[in-house]
């Protein structure tokens, strides 16, 4: 019995989508795994755009989407990306997702054709880098009151405002950035190059450390008439966006959950405390077995919304009810196999501490705990209580 997959999970999955998570597994443990924990410490990766091309060369980059050099495989196929993505590192997995369930994803459903042309093609084969300007240094679970603003200037945009905490802001090619004007929220397709905009570094953080983290500020960036996304009004181009991006990390969490479970484990295994395996002592045996329980748990309902979103049943409701669970128990996890570990928990000799960090951001990132928790209450009840 393989003791990351007491329950057989993988019984459920076809040849197809097993070969996809081995592919992933197998570039990753070559081409990431052996430099990342250096990366994390440093808070650089090195060569992102090579590694960004290679990702986009395996098809990782907006691999859930339709044409324009997508790959167009199933949500399935793509959350086990994600999952194997982010037991490498959530800062890895935040590229693939910040590209293609962010970036990628509003320009394919909300923008125009000719957006889709020009930036989708070299997007999904990682030769250009996106990001997506929603939330604000003083807006981030109340995006609806965003200061960020459009104004009409003859036939142009004119751009005022900035957005923060941006995953790959710094080195993108195109910003797709939301903003108030006299008709809505609505949103733009910005290429960085624009005179006016910038993305400035955000530094000294202790989490994502392998992941660019930016602030965008825009002075004055004039757009062309068709920069904005031609439909879209409100709200729901953005979160329909945030949807996809939750169900990458409903996924991408129990990553970081199966590689502390798994280094927990074969650390139990081999330690010897008191002449014997710390395995052979009951207390670290259940701590053991509650981990691989949650784990099960989060997998099997990881795999049921992947169905659901790939017969087009799958509601945002569902999406937040996966990641409030799926989050809170790999921190859980993580935070319970560092106690295995003792002193060792906390060195990045080994990834524990690396991936509890790293969910510390996940954790609040697209919907804080507190946000899908009143989702959840409001499908419940009928009762919104977000104010």
């Amino acid at each position: 019995m393989d003791p990351l997959d007491l329950a057989g999970i993988d019984d459920l999955l076809s040849a197809e989508e097993k070969a996809v998570r081995s592919t992933v597994r197998t570039f990753l443990d070559a081409r990431v795994e052996p430099f990342v924990a250096d990366w994390f410490e440093r808070g650089e990766v090195d060569d992102l755009r090579g590694l960004t091309r290679e990702l986009g060369s395996l098809g990782l980059l907006g691999m859930h989407l339709e044409g324009y050099g997508c790959a167009g495989m199933s949500a399935v196929d793509y959350g086990l990306a994600c999952l194997e993505l982010e037991a490498t590192d959530s800062g890895i997995r935040s590229l693939v997702s910040v590209q293609g369930s962010l970036a990628m994803f509003a320009l394919h459903r909300w923008g125009t054709e000719e957006h889709r042309q020009q930036w989708l093609p070299a997007m999904a084969s990682g030769e250009a880098i996106g990001c997506f300007g929603l939330t604000e240094p003083d807006h981030g679970s109340d995006p609806a009151s965003m200061r960020t603003r459009a104004r009409r200037d003859g036939s142009d945009w004119v751009l005022d405002g900035s957005k923060m905490w941006i995953t790959n802001g710094s080195v993108a090619d195109v910003a797709v950035v939301w903003a108030q004007t006299d008709e809505g929220i609505r949103g733009f397709a910005v290429p960085t190059s624009t005179p006016g905009f910038s993305a400035p570094e955000i530094k000294h953080k202790l989490s994502l450390r392998a992941s660019v983290t930016s602030e965008l500020v825009l002075d004055g960036v004039r757009l062309p008439a068709d920069a904005a996304f031609p439909e879209v009004r409100g709200l729901k181009g953005p979160l329909a966006c945030l949807s996809e991006a939750r169900y990458g990390i409903v996924w991408g969490s129990l990553g970081a959950a199966r590689s502390s479970l798994e280094t927990a484990r074969r650390y139990a295994v081999e330690r010897h405390q008191f002449g014997r395996p710390l395995a052979a002592f009951q207390l670290t045996q259940a701590k053991l077995a509650d981990m691989a329980l949650e784990l099960v748990k989060g997998q099997l309902l990881a795999l049921h919304l992947g169905r659901r979103k790939d017969a087009g049943t799958l509601r945002p409701e569902q999406v937040s009810l996966g990641k409030l669970n799926n989050i809170r128990e790999a921190l859980d996890i993580c935070r319970t196999a560092r106690t295995i570990l003792g002193a060792n928990g906390i060195s990045l000799e080994f990834p524990v501490i690396r991936h509890m960090n790293n969910l510390e951001s996940v954790l609040t990132y697209e919907g804080t705990v507190e946000m899908h928790t009143l989702v959840v209450g409001q499908a419940l009840t009928g009762q919104q209580a977000f104010r």
